[in-house]
């Protein structure tokens, strides 16, 4: 596992990769800059990864997770409810890869607004 740090605004966190094919492609192209969308308590941001939807792919998600959107080329962190979920829980759009975990707490994003730089570097590990 690898970490990397994300940071938005006032809010920095660390966060670890799992080794799945998409977390590696990311890890190749850090550091990555990117402006923030909202959707609920969903922060995502274009980067510039391609990478097709894997196997494991999900639209249910944990709190504190990281996924890609392969629709919207998107790095997704989740904090909370979205439009479509139906409990407390995050449901992406649509299936996600799931990258790895916030080490904090995840609900700390739901100060990132909308245009906010966002920025994802590698830690030291």
């Amino acid at each position: 596992m690898k970490l990397i740090k994300i940071a938005a605004g006032d809010v920095s966190m660390l966060a670890e990769l799992n080794d799945c094919p998409t977390s590696q492609k990311i890890l190749d192209e850090l550091p990555i800059e990117g402006t923030a969308d909202t959707w609920g308590d969903e922060v995502y941001f274009k980067i510039p990864v391609l990478a097709d939807q894997e196997l494991e792919a999900r639209a249910e998600v944990d709190v504190g997770e990281l996924g890609y959107w392969p629709v919207g080329q998107a790095f997704c962190i989740f904090f909370g409810p979205t439009p479509l979920s139906t409990d407390k829980r995050p449901r992406a759009a649509s299936p996600v890869n799931i990258l790895g975990q916030l080490q904090g707490d995840a609900t700390e994003f739901r100060t990132v607004r909308g245009g906010m730089r966002v920025l994802i570097t590698r830690a030291i590990d």
